[in-house]
């Protein structure tokens, strides 16, 4: 609506614009985005990666390794296992160097290729295509599901959404069984869950992560990414100029406007970009690229499919959006530094956090021993005379096949031992076996003696284990 007011009593004509008016093409948190189909190479690859990466997701939990769930963090019993490698508390240092390992990599492919995580592989992304899939498959394209938003209530409508919801949350169902079924034996969470006898961490934790799901790729979508999501925060410290990311070429594509195929954009003052605007509407965070880098942008290249497809209707050349760098486009030929010292940097910590790993792993014993002195009482002196110190040796068997432990002790004469000294464990299993040691006070020369507990495997004495410990001979 136009009005008219007065400043110091010259008029002056205001145009008052609807809070949905301001900057359409701007991301507005109370607008829904509505993301437009679009095929390309991109896209097609964006796809593969992310079916790859969902059908991992939901398989691995069924998975079985030596007759055990292959891949299974038991957060109660405090040990994860991972294809045969069963990690304990103390394997902290394990499961640190993964970690960090997969941080120094991200890193490196976003100094190289910028954002691709959050394009192609990262799950809110692959969660949310997915959801949109069903949007497209109930309710149409974007514009049909824009004006099916738009109009009343009707049986089509209702029948509509609430097969869409009933989709989203029996996916968000089946994801979060999935994702408890890596905490929790899968094969035993399905039936109890379907008998109603699971129990209330493992029923709890499926209702929140389906709630979760639902909320998040079914609402918030871009939100999770542009708002909550701390990596868009801090990711552009790893750009550089010679960093490709998906760009618009300012300088070809300046002047915008539309023509016709057959006329000369150079006679009409035009550059090669025809303002369809396609970029912002199949972008799924609701950017327009052409305004150059922005840390909403998660780099899944939709924008460069959707531009490449009218370059080819138009009979222009394809790469006005495009991978590549600040460092071409400011120049203009291609001189970026694809070998520079900040990559070569993350990649020698790679390989220095690698060898790191592997060198743990294979020095990693397939045994544990904690040792703890019964502290109400640190000996006694029995009827024959005899001091005696009571231990409780708490041992891990590591390995994924059951093992025999023999306990001696190093740095003793004279002693006996009472308990058993032979011991067999299960695979990734734990014991808290007690015992005595008993010698004649007149064989000891000090009030403290130390000596170690060794346990040996049975059927591979090379495979050991010692630690220290001492006896209390008393006054």
């Amino acid at each position: 609506m136009d009005k008219q007011i007065k400043v110091k009593n010259i008029p002056v004509d205001v145009k008052i614009h609807k809070p949905d008016d301001l900057q359409p093409d701007r991301f507005n948190p109370r607008n829904r985005i509505y993301v437009r189909a679009v095929t390309g190479l991109h896209q097609k690859l964006r796809k593969q990666i992310g079916f790859i990466g969902m059908l991992a997701f939901m398989l691995l939990p069924w998975i079985n390794f030596n007759g055990e769930q292959a891949v299974l963090f038991d957060i109660f019993e405090q040990k994860f296992n991972i294809f045969g490698l069963t990690l304990w508390p103390q394997d902290l240092t394990i499961l640190a160097f993964i970690l960090m390992i997969a941080a120094f990599a991200l890193f490196l492919v976003t100094t190289f290729y910028g954002r691709v995580w959050c394009g192609y592989t990262c799950p809110q992304t692959v969660w949310t295509f997915i959801f949109i899939w069903f949007e497209e498959k109930l309710e149409g394209t974007a514009n049909q599901r824009k004006k099916l938003d738009q109009r009343p209530m009707d049986f089509d409508k209702f029948w509509r959404k609430s097969a869409k919801h009933l989709s989203w949350m029996l996916f968000s169902l089946y994801t979060a069984i999935s994702f408890v079924g890596y905490f929790t034996p899968i094969r035993e969470l399905l039936p109890n869950l379907l008998m109603f006898s699971a129990s209330g961490y493992a029923a709890l934790s499926v209702l929140v992560f389906t709630l979760c799901t639902y909320g998040n790729a079914g609402w918030m979508r871009e939100i999770m990414c542009l708002h909550i999501c701390p990596y868009s925060r801090f990711q552009s410290a790893m750009f550089d100029k010679d960093t490709f990311t998906v760009s618009y070429d300012n300088e070809r594509g300046e002047s915008r406007g539309p023509r016709g195929r057959k006329e000369d954009p150079k006679t009409l003052g035009l550059g090669d970009c025809i303002d369809c605007k396609l970029c912002v509407q199949v972008c799924p965070t609701g950017i327009d690229i052409r305004n150059g880098l922005q840390y909403e942008c998660i780099n899944c290249g939709a924008c460069i499919d959707a531009c490449d497809g009218v370059m080819d209707k138009m009979n222009y050349p394809r790469g006005l959006i495009s991978y590549t760098t600040e460092r071409n486009l400011e120049s203009g030929s291609e001189k970026t530094k694809a070998v520079r010292g900040k990559l070569i940097g993350y990649l020698l910590i790679l390989i220095v956090l690698s060898g790191a790993l592997v060198a743990n792993v294979a020095m990693r014993k397939t045994l544990d021993l904690d040792i703890i002195r019964d502290r109400n009482q640190l000996y006694r002196v029995n009827v024959e005379g005899l001091v005696e110190n009571t231990y409780t040796l708490k041992m891990i068997n590591k390995a994924q096949v059951p093992q025999t432990f023999m306990i001696s002790i190093r740095g003793l004469s004279d002693f006996t031992i009472i308990g058993k000294q032979e011991i067999e464990l299960a695979a990734g299993s734990t014991v808290d076996q007690p015992l005595s040691v008993v010698i004649d006070p007149y064989d000891l020369t000090l009030p403290v003696t130390e000596f170690e507990f060794v346990i040996t495997v049975k059927d591979e004495p090379s495979e050991f284990i010692a630690q220290p410990t001492n006896f209390f001979k008393g006054r």
